[in-house]
């Protein structure tokens, strides 16, 4: 490697969806730029699989195209409660699809990284990031050490994105610590060979129970559509028994209580229980400083209405690549700061009230009562689970929308930002 191929205008530290995004649309925008990722593709990543049709906005934004036949396509969520069970198709809009999609993780984040790439992002796989550069006079970042094929690098760069995940070691080295503040939340999920894969709605099972104790979270089966479902579950830690819970043991009993037809058995398990946590509701902060920015997981944008990051983690990629093209465009270190500094206040203003709400809401289903009064009271109504559903996916038309749009936008106007 030639000293002249490691410089360039921006480096994305992690190809997953929030580094491939960014890569993407600062490779569209005509910017040279590194994707640099530690692990080599095909790579697996714990998650549900499943995008709502917020995520499938995003993806159709990118040209990518998802007619291919390795997406599963659904047209809704079916909810399970309180002994009801309610189908609820993705609701007609103007602003998203009418429908979701659902691929494995090996496969999205190779095909969003191959993507980035074919846009003329320059993607290193097995390279480590081992920490930032940092400029003696001002502390900002003008880049990272990695370590790539054997060698000790330096890649430079006058803008540093962290797209590094969850633990975010980059965020870390830069002083960044999570807060603690924030619900965090667990996933766990193994992949079945069953009759189910080809499903047409997304499940969500909305009553966790560990023995007698009813857990803030729920369950999930996503069908892949390539003879196998991922099934899971996800749980928050705003409940007192969340530090005692089993989640592996967990997941099998649920797994157990299921009709034998479905096969989420031993004999055909594909893979093994695997978890991951869940960094929620904006819990590191500031999402700009000092010359880098936060995309994705490692500036904690997972909704905690739902636990989904892909769609979020996508949209964080544009919008930093948006105001990065903008500020390199700037004459003047002051100008290209004011710029940068819009970043975190666009982000807030786009869902700072809505993860407020959010965090408000899970806060209450800690407790087993409000849990179990919602499921018992809530589900047999089909006009209130339609406005549950537009709220927990964050699906609405901004102008124009019906009187369910408009509540849930002032209910975000009017709470303070996260």
């Amino acid at each position: 490697m030639t000293d002249s191929t490691r410089h360039a205008d921006v480096i994305v530290v992690g190809a997953g969806p929030a580094g491939s995004s960014t890569a993407y649309w600062l490779a569209q925008a005509g910017l040279d730029v590194f994707l640099l990722e530690k692990a080599t593709f095909p790579r697996d990543k714990i998650c549900g699989d499943g995008l709502t049709p917020r995520a499938v906005r995003a993806l159709i934004g990118m040209g990518v195209d998802v007619n291919d036949p390795g997406w599963g396509r659904n047209r809704g969520l079916r909810i399970y409660g309180g002994g009801v069970k309610v189908e609820l198709p993705w609701p007609e809009l103007a602003s998203f699809p009418d429908f979701g999609l659902v691929r494995k993780r090996t496969d999205f984040d190779q095909l969003l990284a191959e993507h980035a790439a074919k846009a003329g992002a320059r993607l290193l796989q097995g390279c480590t990031v081992t920490g930032p550069i940092l400029d003696e006079r001002t502390d900002r970042i003008v880049g990272v050490t990695a370590e790539y094929e054997g060698e000790e690098l330096e890649f430079r760069a006058p803008l540093v994105v962290a797209a590094d995940g969850n633990s975010s070691r980059l965020s870390l080295a830069m002083g960044l610590r999570r807060r603690e503040d924030r619900p965090m939340g667990v996933a766990v999920r193994r992949y079945f060979e069953t009759p189910r894969h080809d499903d047409d709605f997304m499940e969500a099972w909305l009553e966790l129970w560990d023995g007698e104790r009813l857990l803030p979270g729920y369950g999930w089966v996503f069908g892949v559509g390539d003879g196998t479902s991922n099934v899971g579950l996800g749980l928050l830690n705003t409940s007192k028994a969340f530090q005692n819970v089993d989640y592996r043991g967990m997941l099998k009993r649920w797994c157990a209580q299921m009709p034998a037809d479905w096969r989420f058995d031993e004999d055909h398990a594909t893979s093994k229980i695997r978890g991951a946590a869940l960094p929620m509701g904006f819990n590191r902060q500031p999402h700009y400083t000092r010359g880098m920015l936060l995309v994705g997981d490692a500036g904690g944008m997972i909704n905690p209405f739902n636990g989904e990051g892909i769609d979020y983690a996508l949209e964080s990629g544009r919008l930093a690549a948006d105001i990065m093209v903008q500020a390199l465009g700037r004459r003047t270190p002051a100008q290209r700061e004011r710029t940068l500094y819009e970043y975190p206040r666009i982000l807030k203003d786009e869902h700072g009230g809505y993860f407020t709400l959010a965090r408000v809401f899970v806060q209450a289903i800690g407790d087993p009562r409000v849990m179990k009064f919602l499921t018992a009271h809530g589900l047999p109504h089909p006009t209130l689970m339609r406005f549950t559903l537009k709220l927990l996916a964050n699906l609405t038309d901004p102008k124009g929308g019906d009187a369910m749009d408009r509540v849930i936008n002032a209910m975000q106007k009017v709470a303070p930002a996260a």
